[in-house]
């Protein structure tokens, strides 16, 4: 018999589309899974309200789930509470970091305020010496960003609250 503990193991498998480096559990979408006899449901929420790799999410759960044995498997999405950086894992952030992304800095950009920019540290070389190339990097969720010390660009997950 399958358990809601074996359901949230499986989904460690399934992937995000978008850093695949990181599993749906890892960025902290999977909000709720449900079993009962007849049906697995599992709720989902979007990094940003018009993320495009939700669809694709969805149907790597069920396709997942059914080579699982799970035949029947519903996938909701929600939009409350929204999703925040801090539902990150630290798995999530150790991984960000390992394939060169810079996770967020628990810390929301406070610059346009206080002309103070948040210090990202480079994921390659430990850096604090870094600066904003661009507020848009190669998805919504996250900035582009130089180590001025090693010289490398490099993403940055924005922090989101």
């Amino acid at each position: 018999m399958v358990t809601e503990k074996d359901i949230w193991a499986y989904l460690e498998e399934v992937s995000d589309p978008e850093i695949p480096v990181l599993t749906v559990v890892d960025l902290g979408v999977i909000r709720t899974v449900s079993l009962t006899d007849e049906l697995c449901t599992i709720v989902i929420t979007p990094t940003y309200s018009g993320c495009p790799a939700m669809k694709v999410i969805e149907e790597d759960i069920i396709t997942l789930l059914k080579e699982k044995g799970i035949q029947n498997t519903k996938v909701e999405l929600t939009l409350f509470p929204a999703w925040t950086t801090d539902w990150l894992t630290e798995n999530g952030k150790n991984k960000l970091r390992e394939y060169g992304i810079a996770p967020p800095e628990n810390e929301v950009d406070k610059s346009v305020l206080f002309a103070e920019p948040t210090v990202v540290p480079c994921p390659l070389c430990k850096s604090r010496n870094t600066r904003m190339i661009s507020q848009f990097g190669s998805t919504a969720c996250k900035a582009h960003h130089q180590c001025n010390d090693c010289l490398e660009p490099f993403d940055y997950f924005k922090c989101l609250k």
